[in-house]
């Protein structure tokens, strides 16, 4: 995995690594190099290897990775998103490619199979010609952080509505969306965790919507204790293939509103586990917000509802059963326990 420091995709690809190996599976994560990550995966019972993963000029990567994988005799090798496939070699492996978005097809042409962690990933990579018996679905999990204690920050005073925004602060996340609906929510707090290139945009938006009172931005943040403690957790993103926000709050037993962009959209059954809002629409927006927040029982139903997605789909076990299902179909020899 060659993704930046931070990043939905890059923190799962983490999660996943740790949880395969506490199962037993045998798990050589290859990463940029990057301070922090290799110290969560050691801290997690792994020994990465570190390699530089950068541009067209990099002639050592390849194969030093070849190497890599020669010595610990891998029966899947999974190149999680465009780099990591541009640089990873084939061998006596299978080797398969993991999406995470709607990315060019030309970096996986080695590739053998597949996965993308949405159905509607899984059709899009067949619309564009990849073979459907080698596109694979295989989703995402969020951790499970239903008993963490939550943590309301100062600037929200006890019994003020309280939503929460997680993620880079992108355009394609649609925070700018979300600040503005907050002139339509009077007297409720927002706090957006993250950070990104759209800071200052931001922030210029909150002193031009003058909402600068109501508004925090204060970087990346304590994720899973801010989700235990909001009123409702919105992801506004108008681009958004798959949403693990929105399974974060199914897992803290959040209510959940978002803007019915590709993910959201496959997750949530509006009015049943969470409430979608057209995309780039203030307005609509913050009506399901004020809807979610105006109405406790509607509230706690559609968080007990998420829950229940979560447990049945999106939890640590039954993906990493996904995962090892996976790799025993497409392993070079499907009786043996594969390592990845």
């Amino acid at each position: 995995m060659a993704g930046a420091a931070a990043g939905g995709a890059e923190l799962f690809f983490e999660r996943l690594c740790i949880a395969q190996a506490k199962a037993g599976v045998p798990v050589l994560p290859v990463i940029r190099r990057d301070e922090a990550r290799l110290a969560r995966l050691k801290a997690g019972g792994l020994t990465p290897r570190e390699l530089r993963f950068g541009g067209q000029a990099d002639l050592l990567t390849r194969p030093k990775l070849n190497a890599a994988l020669r010595a610990f005799h891998p029966d899947v090798v999974v190149a999680w998103m465009n780099r990591a496939a541009r640089f990873s070699p084939s061998g006596p492996w299978t080797l398969a490619g993991r999406l995470g978005g709607f990315y060019d097809l030309s970096y996986y042409k080695r590739c053998e199979h597949l996965v993308g962690n949405t159905h509607g990933l899984v059709a899009w990579m067949i619309r564009q010609g990849w073979p459907q018996d080698r596109a694979h679905y295989v989703p995402n999990f969020a951790t499970d952080i239903r008993n963490v204690e939550p943590w309301r920050p100062p600037e929200i005073p006890p019994g003020v509505p309280f939503i929460l925004a997680l993620g880079r602060l992108h355009t394609n996340k649609a925070f700018d969306v979300l600040i503005r609906a907050m002139k339509r929510l009077p007297g409720v707090r927002l706090m957006i965790a993250g950070e990104g290139p759209e800071r200052e945009m931001l922030e210029t938006l909150v002193r031009t919507e003058r909402v600068r009172d109501r508004v925090f931005m204060p970087g990346w943040a304590d994720a899973a204790r801010l989700v235990r403690a909001c009123d409702v957790l919105v992801c506004p993103s108008r681009h958004e293939p798959l949403g693990n926000v929105v399974l974060e709050g199914f897992s803290g037993v959040r209510p959940v509103v978002a803007a019915a962009s590709q993910g959201p959209r496959e997750l949530i059954v509006h009015g049943r586990n969470g409430l979608l809002a057209a995309i780039d629409d203030d307005a609509a927006l913050a009506t399901e917000i004020a809807r979610a927040l105006g109405d406790h029982a509607l509230a706690r139903r559609l968080a007990l509802a998420g829950r229940a997605t979560y447990d049945r789909q999106f939890a640590p076990q039954p993906v990493l059963e996904a995962w090892l299902g996976f790799m025993r179909n497409v392993a070079p020899d499907p009786s043996v326990q594969p390592g990845v």
